[in-house]
């Protein structure tokens, strides 16, 4: 009879210290961090002298957010104008948006409260200029006012949505990478302006 060959005993893969293994991680982690990192070279800025050694990427950010305020500024204007409704100012398409938001009645309080607007004459003025136009209706309730918008104002909203669907939502799609890079973009605006407010209770208080 003839003899069965022997068989080797089966050997177990050789496994990863775990030491290399947290190594392999935080490898990839720089790799990561590499890769978003911008290049070497002078930082993008508008006033040189503020750029401090603890954040240089802080001024960069403040150069985008000014020229981001202005461009926003300028579309939200031009959009409520091919909307029909013009002379308006940023402020005033802003206030109109949010009275329009939900359908409900909004204070004055609130209005300044969720726009982040410490001068409240600012939007007194605005809703008389909306209510001058009917866009916005005011309605007293015991001592306080409330406001709400008209069906122009509402209208209004409507047709500025369409052209906003048109100009400038249509340059996105729906789950894409980009949209999760601007939401996590708008988490850190929420943040920084904690930290702005903070900084400008302390100013005040010099």
């Amino acid at each position: 009879m003839a003899r069965k060959p022997a068989t080797e005993p089966a050997t177990e893969p050789a496994t990863q210290p775990a030491a290399d293994q947290a190594e392999v991680g935080h490898a990839h982690a720089r790799s990561a961090a590499s890769a978003l990192a911008r290049p070497p070279g002078p930082n993008i800025v508008s006033s040189s002298h503020l750029v401090s050694e603890r954040s240089p990427e802080l001024s960069e950010f403040e150069f985008g957010l000014n020229t981001a305020y202005n461009a926003y500024s300028r579309w939200v204007v031009r959009c409520m104008g091919a909307s029909g409704v013009r002379d308006l100012t940023f402020l005033d398409v802003l206030v109109l948006h949010h009275v329009n938001h939900r359908a409900r009645p909004k204070r004055l309080a609130d209005i300044c409260f969720v726009l982040n607007v410490e001068d409240t004459h600012l939007v007194t003025y605005a809703l008389k200029k909306l209510q001058g136009l009917a866009l916005v209706e005011g309605e007293r309730i015991g001592k306080e006012a409330t406001y709400i918008t008209t069906p122009a104002g509402t209208e209004a909203c409507a047709r500025y949505r369409e052209i906003r669907e048109q100009c400038l939502t249509s340059n996105f799609s729906a789950g894409s990478a980009e949209n999760v890079e601007i939401g996590e973009l708008a988490r850190l605006l929420r943040v920084l302006t904690g930290l702005y407010e903070q900084a400008a209770r302390s100013a005040t208080s010099l």
